[in-house]
């Protein structure tokens, strides 16, 4: 054996491997994607610490967030067993409520913080014989932070919000721009 073979050989054995490729760029669209994904997260926190569990009926709940700020959930959630489905007619008002998420993949991975009100009406899933189909509308959100990994500063002041979930994607338009994501 040659000695840049052996010399080869054992840097390689004692490196921690190949050097893992860098994740391409984020550009607008991949930005406004994981800020989507940010507030769908965000609405189904509030929904599980607020309404979830609880009788059927309406409600007008305040909650506070888990990096600061709050959240009020106003409206109603019914329950279909047979179905394994919930009914929601619900506005959250958030109120620099924060909220972080990281995760191994690079468009999972947020650190948010949401103003304004959107309203969610429409179907969410319980059991796999049910599928979430919801409606999400916003006169006016706010959405700065952190996406992607390694962090891009996001802001978003004062958007509108008209987007569509079924089953695992959501897409739609925010800030007048199309956006898109799959869970």
């Amino acid at each position: 054996m040659s000695r840049a073979w052996l010399l080869a050989f054992v840097l390689f054995a004692c490196s921690d491997g190949p050097t893992p490729a860098a994740p391409p760029p984020c550009d607008e669209k991949c930005k406004d994607g994981i800020a989507l994904r940010g507030m769908r997260e965000t609405l189904k926190l509030a929904f599980n610490l607020t309404l979830q569990g609880k009788p059927v009926g309406t409600y007008d709940v305040t909650q506070a967030c888990i990096k600061g700020g709050s959240v009020r959930v106003v409206g109603s959630a019914t329950s279909n067993a047979v179905q394994g489905a919930t009914e929601v007619d619900v506005t959250y008002t958030f109120d620099k409520c924060g909220y972080v998420q990281k995760q191994t993949e690079a468009n999972q991975n947020y650190s948010i913080e949401l103003s304004g009100s959107i309203e969610e009406k429409g179907t969410l899933a319980v059991q796999p014989s049910a599928t979430t189909a919801l409606l999400l509308k916003s006169a006016s959100v706010s959405i700065t932070g952190t996406v992607y990994d390694p962090p891009n500063p996001y802001e978003a002041k004062d958007c509108s919000l008209d987007a569509f979930q079924s089953g695992n994607h959501v897409a739609g338009t925010m800030c007048g721009r199309e956006v898109t994501f799959d869970f």
